[in-house]
């Protein structure tokens, strides 16, 4: 490869890899490898260490580190004379990402990406970071200064250094071994409540200060602890936080879905990427609280989260990519922001005036500079009046409504010109050079999507979003899942590649059970039923030092960190732990199959869970929603008839009202093939009777199930739950 001054440098080795993180190191001067044996081995033969360096594709600061200093000579120099280079993609590897991010929370007290490590040629971690600088500011040391020691401390001091490298790794396994265990109770469930509305922010929702990031499972655990104990305060914190976040510049009022994380505690500064697990999450929470409250502008924002993944997200075979990058032409958000005159420009007067008022549009713009704290003149779009939010959200607005008794206009009518404004900025921004995409599909990340699309489908009664659900799941089975259940993690331009994780199987397993309750197609269930099984086989057993049975590995049996040891996951943290989300899968499993050794699964999982919930509630929400549901009371519906007739299309309907998230729904066919694939998958339905083709169903709680109903009004009066006719905390605001 030939430097710019005519030297030849050595072949940078990621140009044959398939992660579009990588491929933006290929060109880079420093010498870099992906993750492999070969790698440590020219550490080894070499006799120097490892400098690791974490990212993702879509990372701003990623983005700047490689510009600073992966692609400047001077360090890159540095890099290849003193050290291997490692380049991992922690989406690919969320294994090698885990570990190593452990290993910079122990020694630095905090984490993030770029994540820099640097290891022994065993892997041992001595040095751990996150972003550095190429030159040191503002007491940040920076590469040029943290290279060259390093390299000296490995060659003058290395006894010390490897000594110091093993207990830090001893420190990291003993870590990784989860020994609290405690009874799941409803106790968990409150002090969960009382530790979000301590850190609740009254005024802009969410939770503690900035930076602020959605914690769509929280929200989740809210409206079920409402619904359970009748608390309005728990509602009110869901509601104030969803309506804040989609009235903020965290969502994206022309093209829909969010950004990452707030920057500031209003939701106004976003930090600009878009992830497909914050779509998915995102849309499950706003759904559920359309369920909730019957409030219409929780489904326009779902949507919009919707309609954005369907027409940005999704690959032409039908399963859906992971993240669109923040920067574009190397300026972080620059897709996104507008200044007064570009939207003078392409409006007409008056309509410009009225939406510069509507989206907080400033003359001198509401963005500052990053590095001089000074306005720029450009301008993240965010409502500015609470009357608009119904309008302004996602979709169009209704016909406008007459004034109300007070004789001012309603929110709907507030300003019926936006829905055309909107539209036409958002066909001018696509004419911009648009942020990359990291176009890479993760088999854990398209599991929630199918979910949260499953679960809109049912809410709303949209068959695109179950048939968008579908294909993406017929994708997954057919190309990232063997025929025993064993899944493998990542498929990129027709190569599928590395062997699944847990949160692939307990992921995908949720989208098939939320497709099969939206579908009722058998072959849902029992894929789910078989990857589910296949997940204990690789994931479970115990390592020396862990308490009896319980949490599921992160790994299967052979971690490619072997000195950090294998770590079961429990904290719920940008996504739900994989333990927290099995644990919510073997439940409902074995409610619906019968199969009491899957519920003692669960309640092992949930013991561990328990032990750690109980030291800090806050990171485990994900977690209290499934213990909502294992606690009960829960009801298990056993649906016979007909599919496609109108006596089972009204019970039917009669099911799918309201919130209801402690049922779970299981379609027993009237005869034929599916009904033995159902009895050999469920063997208690072959006690139920279905007689002729008349619609009934069967309504079981506690291992009991009562007398056949035939009768919707009836039917839905059963165990009535929370749902559309409970009044919205906020609707009526402004």
């Amino acid at each position: 490869m030939p430097a710019a001054d005519g030297q030849t440098r050595p072949s940078n080795r990621l140009a044959h890899e398939k992660s579009p993180y990588l491929l933006q190191h290929a060109n880079n001067p420093v010498d870099w490898y992906p993750w492999g044996d070969e790698a440590f081995a020219e550490a080894r033969r070499r006799s120097v260490p490892v400098f690791l360096s974490i990212g993702y594709s879509t990372c701003h600061w990623c983005h700047v580190m490689g510009r600073e200093s992966f692609a400047d000579e001077e360090v890159a120099k540095l890099l290849n004379r003193d050290f291997v280079a490692i380049k991992v993609d922690r989406e690919e590897r969320p294994d090698i990402d885990q570990a190593y991010m452990a290993v910079c929370e122990m020694l630095t007290g905090h984490g993030g990406w770029p994540l820099t490590v640097v290891t022994t040629p065993e892997g041992r971690p001595f040095f751990a970071g996150t972003y550095f600088p190429r030159e040191s500011r503002f007491g940040r040391p920076g590469m040029l200064e943290i290279l060259p020691r390093l390299a000296a401390v490995w060659r003058e001091r290395r006894d010390e250094v490897v000594k110091s490298a093993e207990e830090v790794s001893r420190l990291v396994r003993n870590a990784g071994m989860l020994r609290f265990r405690s009874a799941p109770d409803e106790g968990l469930l409150r002090a969960g409540f009382r530790e979000l509305d301590a850190a609740f922010d009254e005024r802009h929702g969410g939770f503690g200060t900035r930076p602020k990031f959605p914690q769509p499972h929280a929200l989740m655990f809210l409206l079920r602890y409402w619904l359970r104990y009748d608390e309005p305060r728990a509602l009110a914190m869901a509601e104030r936080t969803l309506r804040r976040m989609a009235a903020g510049g965290i969502y994206d009022h022309l093209g829909g879905g969010f950004h990452r994380y707030s920057t500031d505690e209003r939701w106004l500064l976003p930090h600009f990427e878009k992830m497909l697990y914050d779509q998915a999450l995102l849309l499950m929470a706003y759904t559920e609280a359309y369920q909730a409250t019957g409030n219409e502008f929780y489904r326009r924002v779902a949507a919009g989260i919707a309609d954005y993944v369907l027409r940005d997200m999704t690959s032409p075979e039908g399963a859906f990519y992971s993240s669109e990058d923040a920067d574009s032409e190397g300026v972080e958000g620059k897709f996104y922001v507008w200044s007064a005159g570009e939207i003078r420009s392409a409006l007409r007067p008056g309509a410009a005036d009225a939406f510069i008022k509507a989206y907080g549009v400033r003359e001198e713009g509401n963005l500052r500079d990053e590095a001089t704290g000074e306005r720029n003149g450009t301008n993240v779009l965010h409502l500015t009046d609470d009357a608009l939010l119904e309008p302004a959200a996602v979709g169009e607005p209704g016909a406008p409504r007459a004034p109300n008794a007070q004789g001012t206009p309603n929110a709907q009518g507030a300003a019926p010109g936006l829905a055309a404004a909107r539209r036409k900025l958002f066909g001018l921004r696509e004419a911009r050079v648009r942020p990359a995409r990291d176009d890479k599909i993760l088999t854990d990340w398209n599991g929630l999507m199918i979910a949260a699309l499953a679960k809109a489908a049912r809410a709303f009664g949209d068959l695109r979003y179950s048939g968008a659900a579908e294909r993406a799941a017929r994708f997954m089975t057919n190309r990232l899942a063997r025929q025993d259940g064993t899944l493998l993690h990542r498929y990129r331009d027709g190569h599928v590649a590395i062997d699944g994780f847990l949160d692939d199987y307990a992921f995908l397993v949720w989208g098939l059970l939320e497709l099969y309750f939206a579908t009722l197609d058998l072959n849902y269930l029992e894929t789910a039923t078989r990857i589910a099984g296949r997940q204990f086989e690789l994931f479970g057993g115990d390592d020396t030092g862990d308490e009896g049975p319980g949490l599921r590995f992160g790994t299967a049996r052979d971690p490619a960190v072997e000195g950090l040891g294998r770590r079961k996951p429990a904290y719920d943290g940008a996504v739900p732990s994989g333990n927290s989300v099995s644990m919510f899968n073997l439940t409902r499993l074995a409610r619906l199959t019968g199969r009491t050794e899957l519920e003692t699964q669960a309640s092992q999982i949930a013991e561990m869970l328990a032990g750690h919930a109980r030291r800090s509630a806050w990171g485990h929400t994900f977690f209290l929603a499934a213990l909502d549901y294992a606690l009960g009371p829960a009801s298990e519906v056993v649906l016979s008839g007909d599919l496609t007739a109108p006596d089972t299309h009204a019970l039917l309907e009669a099911l799918e009202g309201g919130f209801r998230p402690r049922q779970v729904l299981l379609h027993l066919p009237l005869h034929g093939p599916s009904r033995a694939r159902l009895a050999t998958l469920a063997p208690f339905t072959q006690a139920l009777e279905a007689p002729g083709h008349r619609a009934l169903a069967y309504i079981c709680s506690g291992g009991q199930c009562q007398l056949p109903v035939t009768d919707p009004a009836q039917l839905q009066a059963f165990a009535p739950q929370r749902g559309a006719e409970a009044r919205s905390i906020e609707r009526d605001e402004g």
